[in-house]
C-alpha cells in the first residue's frame, strides 16, 4: 500500500478543499435504494452471502476514484491511498454487541469472499470492539443495520471535522413492486467529495449490482 501526498500548489481541488475544510467545514450524508433483485437471486442460486458481496461492490467503487481514498495519514499529511481495504462490522447475537474487523481486498470476488469467510469465522466469538490490532491504515468503514429499512441516516463524527473518507451504512432490504431494494447511506466530506462524486458512488454500485453475474463467478 502506498500513500501518495497531494501537492496543494498544483491540486485543482485546492480552493474547494480549503473552503469546505477551513471556512465552512461541511460533511453530508446521502441515502438511496439500490435495486439488488438480480444480485440477490444470483447469490441465492450460488449459495453465497449478501453482506460480503455488498462489501466487495463498495470497495470496488472506492478503489476506482481518488476522491474516495483521500485522507490525512497518521502524521497529518494529506494524500491518497493507492488502494484500500474494507473494515466492517459483524454482530454477536449472544451479547448483542459487534466487532469491527477487516479483510484484504481482492479484485477477484471469489478470493475476497474466501478471505471474508476466514476473518468472520476467526472473530465470530470476539469480545473486543477491534479484535485485530494489526489493521492497516488504508481501510475505510462499513457497517450494517439489517433490522431497519431506513430512508435516511446521518452520522455525527466529532473528530475535528477532518475525517475525509466515506462512511457506509447498509440497511435492511425490502420488496417493492416486485423489486428487491436495499437502502445504503454514505457520509461524505465536502472537502473532497461533491454531489457529482456521490452520484458516481451510487450509480456505479447499481451497475455492479445489475452486472453481478460477471464478477460473482469471475467469468
Amino acid at each position: 500500500m502506498n500513500f501518495n501526498r497531494i501537492d496543494m500548489d498544483s491540486w485543482a481541488r485546492k480552493p474547494y478543499f480549503e473552503h469546505y475544510l477551513n471556512h465552512v467545514r461541511c460533511t453530508y450524508s446521502m441515502t438511496a435504494d439500490l435495486d439488488i433483485s438480480l444480485l440477490q437471486a444470483e447469490l441465492k442460486r450460488t449459495g453465497m452471502k449478501l453482506y460480503p458481496a455488498l462489501i466487495y461492490m463498495i470497495t470496488t467503487v472506492v478503489n476506482r476514484h481518488n476522491e474516495f481514498r483521500t485522507c490525512f495519514n497518521s502524521e497529518g499529511l494529506l494524500g491518497v491511498w493507492d488502494r484500500m481495504s474494507p473494515s466492517f462490522t459483524i454482530f454477536h447475537e449472544e451479547s448483542k454487541t459487534f466487532s469491527s474487523i477487516w479483510t484484504p481486498f481482492s479484485e477477484e470476488f471469489q478470493t475476497f469472499y474466501g478471505s471474508y469467510l476466514l476473518e468472520t469465522e476467526k472473530h465470530k466469538n470476539a469480545k473486543q470492539l477491534f479484535p485485530d490490532t494489526n489493521e492497516p491504515s488504508n481501510t475505510f468503514p462499513i457497517s450494517s443495520i439489517p433490522w431497519v429499512s431506513f430512508t435516511g441516516f446521518n452520522l455525527n463524527v466529532y473528530s475535528g471535522g477532518d475525517y475525509l473518507l466515506p462512511i457506509f451504512t447498509i440497511g435492511k432490504y425490502h420488496c417493492q413492486d416486485e423489486r428487491v431494494l436495499l437502502p445504503l447511506s454514505v457520509q461524505f466530506h465536502h472537502a473532497v467529495c461533491d454531489g457529482y462524486h456521490a452520484g458516481l458512488m451510487f450509480n456505479e454500485l447499481q451497475e455492479l449490482s445489475v452486472d453481478c453475474k460477471g464478477w460473482l463467478t469471475g467469468k
